[in-house]
């Protein structure tokens, strides 16, 4: 393993040394250089309760993708192509005001199209409640007419090989524009690792224990078509996408109880996924003052899964079990924002009809004798006004939002209504924020947002499926709505951004593993309400130094929480030191380390990783046309995934090594890019996530 990292480090420093040595001796060409890179304002600044980073015009304008530009900003991380914000999960995203609903649009959007990217904490009424934070990001004005098209493959080595191939298209000729956009992915990930499980069954200690040895390959594809028309202040577009995955996931191992000899075991499955999505939108400016926005979405997603565990010399009989699920969604929303009061005020709703069904067949009839075959039906009916205004006060802003919802939710079991499950909902959630302006290097805000926030369909399925002879996985149908609290201090001094969140959830959900009634043995996994009060703080510092862009991030979260009478309080820290380099003729270099401590987050205690280093080397050709990129990631195989859960009597702890470390190879020509001028929206965000 040595001689692979010697490899990758010799081979980033050859490349930087090499750049360095091509520096242009003119002295004008050196001052311009840094005059692109050296700016007055800073490269993030507080405006309001958002986080707002200018890109063009900085270092990050030759990151390459979007992607590259995230994972070096405050707060952000970016892994496997999935954005997370530190402490609020994953963001709603939208470009250009229109809903990001697929990762392979940041993928496809350069760096240098990038003008600012804001990232809202405290989102206000306009927003789904699921909504923990917004991130949006505004492209620069670079139209092209005629032919745009661009194409990148990428190639990763890990434990296995895996390929990506995207192509992207656009035609744009006065008030028309089409584009389209092809995806293949070809994905082969490994988790090795054990779980251990220690607890008192029948008055004696007991240990359950399993080995694992997974592959998850999977391949995608995707192809999406649209079209905009503008005309003076008005405009509409629609696109259709179609995806479609199919997954062979195969985990050898063996389980095993106390003393006895393990059982070897082999599950596999085979899962297809179709996914069709219909998004059209209209947004005209009337009166020169009234701004109209109407979004609709329709959404299906079909798929079926079987799954089969194998033991080896039959000592126990086969496993086998279907599934198939079918989700339809319907969504619209529609708002209109106007100047009142020497503010601006918007209104608007927000409505959705959401109906998931499932059918799972439990093939063994011993194991269908506690985990029975079921058929659930979800039926779900949103409806939400909503309305926020602000303003400025000379040196004080003020915003205030008030969000009305109406739910109505109907699940059946087997055709029969449950009355337990089934229930209406009447909500009002306000939030407001005040700040103020000292200069353009400091300022402060504060801000209050209570939020009723429901959970993922997946958890309330009511079926459960086999983990093991003595572990078994399910839903929970009864989960109630989690009602969230956030107050939430910003502020702003020089090169130093401060934010400071206290979060009171009640009826949040955690995963706990507890005792199954049946004539055996068995554990179940599944989620439970709990309350849950968390402190967290961070730390920004950033400046950039010539043609260098450092950024230190330093962080803590502090949670309470107790379920029986175990608690589960240990503070996790953090940090993160990210490097950013832009280097003469078309060389960009980025070096990230991070770390954190164990701690808990609500009932699972994660181990520490305290070094984790990531790197990756950009050159760019023929006027930067081309891009040639060279990434490594966890360069020290240091990215720690254990993990531990005590609750209800049973102490699990789970090892687990995935296959973080590697180097990706992505080449990527672009002719005559250009942003696409979709201004489609979200109409029912996080109904679409919880589906």
């Amino acid at each position: 393993m040595k001689p692979i990292i010697t490899f990758i480090l010799t081979l980033f420093c050859a490349f930087a040394v090499s750049a360095q040595n091509q520096e242009a001796t003119d002295s004008l060409t050196r001052s311009l250089q840094e005059i692109v890179v050296t700016a007055k304002q800073p490269a993030t600044k507080l405006v309001g309760n958002s986080l707002v980073s200018t890109i063009a015009g900085s270092n990050l304008q030759n990151a390459g993708n979007a992607f590259d530009v995230l994972q070096q900003l405050p707060m952000l991380s970016v892994e496997d192509d999935a954005v997370s914000v530190t402490g609020k999960g994953t963001p709603a995203i939208y470009i250009d005001g229109r809903p990001m609903r697929d990762y392979t649009e940041l993928r496809s959007l350069k760096s240098s199209n990038i003008k600012t990217v804001e990232l809202v904490l405290a989102p206000g009424a306009q927003y789904e409640s699921t909504t923990n934070a917004v991130l949006k990001i505004i492209t620069r004005k670079n139209f092209v007419q005629g032919l745009s098209a661009s194409n990148e493959t990428e190639i990763r080595a890990k434990r296995k090989w895996s390929v990506t191939n995207l192509l992207d298209f656009s035609y744009h000729n006065g008030k028309w524009e089409l584009f389209g956009t092809g995806y293949y992915d070809h994905d082969n990930s490994v988790i090795k690792g054990s779980t251990i499980n220690h607890l008192i069954y029948e008055g004696k200690p007991t240990s359950v224990g399993t080995t694992f040895n997974s592959s998850f390959p999977e391949n995608s594809t995707f192809g999406k078509l649209g079209f905009n028309f503008s005309e003076g202040n008005q405009s509409l577009g629609a696109y259709y996408r179609f995806s479609y995955s199919h997954s062979n996931p195969f985990n050898q191992g063996t389980e095993w109880i106390n003393s006895e000899t393990p059982l070897e075991r082999d599950i596999s499955g085979e899962g297809n996924t179709r996914n069709h999505l219909v998004s059209v939108y209209y947004d005209n400016t009337f009166i020169d003052k009234y701004h109209l926005h109407f979004d609709g979405n329709f959404r299906n997603i079909n798929s079926d899964k079987n799954n089969s565990t194998l033991y080896a010399a039959n000592r126990l009989p086969d496993v086998n079990s279907t599934q198939h699920r079918n989700s339809y969604l319907w969504a619209g929303k529609l708002y209109v924002d106007f100047p009142m009061a020497g503010g601006n005020l918007t209104v608007g709703t927000q409505d959705s009809y959401t109906n998931t069904r499932l059918d799972y067949n439990m093939l063994n009839p011993e194991v269908g004798s506690y985990i029975p075959s079921s058929l659930t039906d979800a039926k779900q009916t949103s409806l939400a006004a909503f309305a926020s205004w602000a303003k400025q006060f000379g040196n004080f802003s003020l915003s205030a939002g008030l969000r009305y919802e109406y739910v109505d939710y109907l699940f059946t079991v087997d055709g029969k209504k449950d009355n337990n499950v089934s229930r209406t909902d009447n909500s009002i959630t306000p939030d407001i924020s005040l700040g103020y302006f000292f200069n353009e290097t400091s300022m402060l805000n504060l801000s209050y947002r209570m939020a009723t926030v429901k959970p993922p369909y997946s958890q309330l399925t009511g079926g459960m499926s086999y983990a093991g002879e003595h572990e078994i996985e399910g839903g929970n149908p009864m989960l109630r709505d989690e009602k969230m609290h956030n107050v939430q201090l910003f502020g702003q001094w020089n090169d130093f951004i401060l934010q400071v969140d206290y979060i009171r959830s009640l009826d949040t959900y955690a995963f706990v593993k507890e005792l199954y009634p049946a004539s055996s043995l068995q554990m179940l996994l599944h989620p439970v309400n709990v309350n849950v009060s968390e402190l967290s703080t961070y730390l920004i510092w950033s400046r950039p130094i010539r043609r260098w862009v450092p950024e230190v991030t330093l962080g803590m979260a502090k949670p309470w929480m107790k379920l029986e009478n175990d608690t589960y309080n240990k503070p996790i820290f953090s940090y993160s030191f990210q490097n950013s380099i832009t280097l003469p003729h078309g060389f960009y270099i980025s070096a990230n380390v991070r770390g954190q401590g164990s701690g808990d987050m609500h009932t699972n205690r994660f181990a520490a990783s305290w070094f984790v280093l990531d790197m990756s080397l950009r050159k760019t050709f023929f006027n930067k046309a081309l891009a040639i990129k060279l990434t490594a990631t966890d360069i020290f195989n240091t990215r720690n995934n254990d993990w531990s859960m005590d609750t209800y009597g049973i102490l699990m702890n789970k090892y687990q090594s995935y296959d973080r470390r590697g180097i990706t190879l992505s080449v990527q020509y672009q002719f005559q890019p250009k942003k696409s001028k979709y201004k489609g929206k979200a109409a029912s965000e996080a109904e679409m996530n919880r589906l």
